[in-house]
């Protein structure tokens, strides 16, 4: 039987959150015919295990092959506006109150040769236009996707960089094992002068090494992921000391086989442990979840009691690239 669930009185918050891997089925199928693209099925159930995990991936870049259906969509920047505005109303069916989206615009421009600083505007605009619509306070993290290498990187900030005035910070995500975070520096210097949160994806396919590189050399304020934490002590300190936000993501981390079952996920470890660990749903499209399933169903199968649920709720409000007032506003409306 479920636990309860979220505290009626905090947010319901979402930190870690991929916009490309949160789109609409329906969605796919009808910008696939609208412009004759080379889907692998026509009707929702037919596309669902080509677009959805089923069973354990054998890594996350396995998991990753998924999303390369998605992207396929993405013809032109009406496409990329549409899943943005999307993704704001799919946030408010699930009673989600606040929400950071994040997203790789060099990833969304790839495979059609879009202009990533094109695809920046057409995200921003989606996504600040059904927040206006829609009402539900949503924050945008643009990711440099390390998978391309440094200088790649170094043109998608530059995308990101020509809006930051409507984002909130930058992340670094893709292939962490042959990609570390080292190769980035350079990079989140000039995204942390420029006002920017950082956050990253660390110690997901890599190690505890790499964590300490995201939050050394990269400032990370949060980390993504972060299941290998425990293999060193040192690390844990850090992360205590620094008061870093783990973004932890259940389902998914099955699903990558970044851990090997709910029960030996370190979530529970995480707040045994007083770290900022908050619940979140990394992909929901691919992995077919919402963030209340993360919390009703995930979070009780890894152990979490519902003390703990509840400050993984709270961590999350906490840890949120907000303003303290904001923070309050949030909190202030779940209290009436």
């Amino acid at each position: 039987m479920a636990a309860p669930a979220t505290h009626p009185n905090l947010p319901l918050i979402d930190l870690h959150r991929h916009l490309e891997g949160s789109m609409r089925l329906e969605t796919v199928l009808d910008l696939g015919r609208k412009h004759n693209l080379p889907l692998p099925a026509w009707d929702v159930e037919g596309l669902r295990p080509h677009v959805q995990v089923t069973e354990p991936q054998p890594g996350v870049m396995a998991f990753l092959e998924k999303i390369k259906w998605l992207v396929t969509i993405l013809v032109d920047y009406d496409a990329c506006r549409r899943i943005a505005y999307e993704n704001v109303e799919d946030l408010l069916r699930e009673g989600i109150d606040y929400a950071e989206l994040r997203f790789s615009p060099w990833f969304m421009a790839e495979r059609h040769g879009l202009d990533p600083s094109a695809v920046v505007e057409a995200v921003v605009d989606g996504v600040e236009a059904g927040v206006r619509d829609f009402g539900v306070p949503v924050q945008i993290i643009g990711i440099l996707s390390r998978t391309y290498g440094a200088e790649v990187g170094y043109k998608e900030l530059a995308a990101l960089l020509a809006l930051k005035d409507h984002l909130v910070g930058v992340d670094l995500a893709g292939d962490e094992a042959n990609f570390p975070a080292r190769l980035f520096t350079s990079h989140f210097k000039q995204a942390r002068d420029a006002g920017m949160h950082v956050t990253v994806h660390a110690g997901e396919s890599d190690g505890p090494g790499s964590i300490r590189q995201a939050v050394e050399l990269l400032g990370a304020e949060r980390i993504g992921h972060a299941v290998h934490l425990f293999e060193d002590p040192s690390v844990v300190d850090l992360l205590l000391e620094r008061r870093i936000g783990i973004e932890a993501n259940l389902t998914s981390n099955v699903q990558t086989s970044s851990v090997v079952s709910f029960a030996a996920h370190p979530l529970r470890a995480m707040l045994d442990a007083s770290l900022l660990a908050t619940i979140n749903t990394d992909d929901p499209g691919i992995s077919a979840i919402t963030l209340k399933h993360e919390y009703e169903i995930a979070a009780p199968a890894a152990g979490l009691t519902p003390r703990q649920i509840v400050q993984a709720q709270a961590n999350a409000l906490e840890t949120a690239f907000l303003h303290p007032l904001d923070k309050q506003t949030l909190l202030a409306a779940k209290q009436d």
